[in-house]
């Protein structure tokens, strides 16, 4: 069955959805420029509302990747669902749960890689200054062999300046 496109006085999208995750695609986070991040960001945009700017989707984050500390025009709720986000002291793992908002907030770390849900509502992009990235030092250390040689490989990379 087709789900009927519900356009409210609101203007915004109240269609209903139920969407396998093999049906939609990880796409290059550069594909959308959504999120303004480093490369080697993958996302799956579940549901995006343009009139509500409510955005639903999943990030998968490389064994290694760091994402800058950043602020963003926007909060967003952040259910980590694989894998391993380090931030605040914290090594969050599935079932674990992160909310920003437009207060400067990270660096996160993924030491072995992770996969998160996210609901953002505003300008998802992120403001970082580049600087502050490259001078970051690694906390957490990663306990899977993609893990290490993922960290090494994205150490290499923000050595050589190139993001």
């Amino acid at each position: 069955m087709k789900a009927r496109k519900s356009k409210a006085a609101d203007g915004c999208d109240h269609t209903f959805r139920a969407i396998y995750d093999h049906e939609v695609e990880w796409e290059s986070d550069d594909a959308r420029g959504l999120l303004k991040l480093p490369s080697g960001v993958k996302v799956k945009v579940l549901n995006y509302d343009p009139v509500m700017k409510r955005i639903d989707f999943k990030l998968r984050f490389p064994a290694g990747y760091v994402e800058p500390a950043h602020t963003h025009n926007s909060w967003h709720s952040i259910l980590v669902t694989k894998g391993r986000m380090c931030v605040a002291g914290k090594d969050l793992r599935p079932g674990d749960y992160v909310f920003g908002w437009d207060i400067r907030h990270g660096p996160y770390e993924y030491p072995d890689g992770c996969e998160v849900f996210v609901v953002d509502m505003g300008d998802a992009a992120h403001v970082w200054q580049k600087e502050d990235f490259l001078r970051h030092r690694n906390t957490w250390k990663p306990r899977t062999a993609a893990g290490k040689k993922g960290v090494l490989a994205h150490l290499k990379k923000r050595n050589s300046g190139k993001v």
